[in-house]
């Protein structure tokens, strides 16, 4: 089990790898094929189920760990085919927001981000290939769940907003301020996210059909971070729906 510490070993088998109590009982419940379980004695008392169990000690499980204090249960899971993926995606309402994410380079960052879709109801989230890899573990960690509740699609972006059909809102430091815009947001819309330092790429602003900007209301900080920005704008679209 110790092989799959590695991203490579995690990519090669299309699985991912679940720690500690709460992440697993969140796996439980999600749907998603187990695989197999190292689990303490006093995890697996209560936990055990129809697959592939180990019972490990403390120091065993450190040593599979990539987390700095290792909690109880490490759990490796099938991660849905792209297949699977489209099925669920064909089921999700043509007026539901979707979010696209354009190059973003920090796991927590996109854990995060998944996060807040999770909490607005997003269920589909559009990523550029160039975005890290969704069910890497410092993603799935931070995404305290909402990985396994949002269908994460990777894509040829610009291609796929090109070819979408709906309107595209772009946080861009040249868009119409959100509080001064009209708060009518057209259903089925896309909220696109561009990459931390670099905001959003030439080729995917050329489909952005509603430049947005929040306002720099303190007039001293430089920029928001990715996921911060994404909540406001979320909310600011959502609320204008509801």
């Amino acid at each position: 089990m110790a092989a799959y510490r590695l991203q490579k070993r995690c990519d090669e088998e299309a699985v991912f790898v679940v720690e500690g109590p709460k992440m697993a009982g969140e796996a439980l419940v999600s749907g998603f094929e187990v695989v197999a379980v190292c689990a303490t004695a006093e995890w697996g008392e209560e936990s055990r189920g129809e697959w592939e169990f180990y019972e490990v000690t403390q120091g065993e499980l450190e040593r599979l760990s990539n987390m700095r204090a290792p909690n109880q249960v490490w759990m490796l899971l099938r991660r849905p085919s792209s297949q699977q993926i489209q099925s669920l995606v064909a089921h999700i309402h043509h007026t539901d927001l979707i979010l696209a994410l354009d190059h973003i380079q920090d796991p927590g960052n996109l854990g995060t981000l998944l996060r807040i879709a999770d909490w607005y109801g997003v269920r589909h989230v559009v990523c550029s290939e160039e975005t890290v890899g969704c069910y890497t573990p410092k993603v799935v960690q931070a995404s305290m769940g909402a990985v396994f509740r949002t269908q994460v699609d990777y894509v040829e972006l610009p291609e796929w907003l090109a070819g979408c059909g709906r309107s595209v809102y772009g946080a861009s430091l040249q868009g119409d301020a959100i509080d001064a815009a009209p708060r009518q947001i057209e259903e089925g819309a896309v909220l696109l996210i561009g990459n931390e330092s670099r905001g959003i790429g030439a080729e995917a602003m050329r489909h952005v059909t509603h430049p947005v900007l929040i306002p720099n209301i303190g007039g001293t900080a430089e920029s928001l971070n990715a996921a911060v920005a994404a909540g406001i704008l979320m909310n600011w679209m959502v609320g204008a729906k509801n």
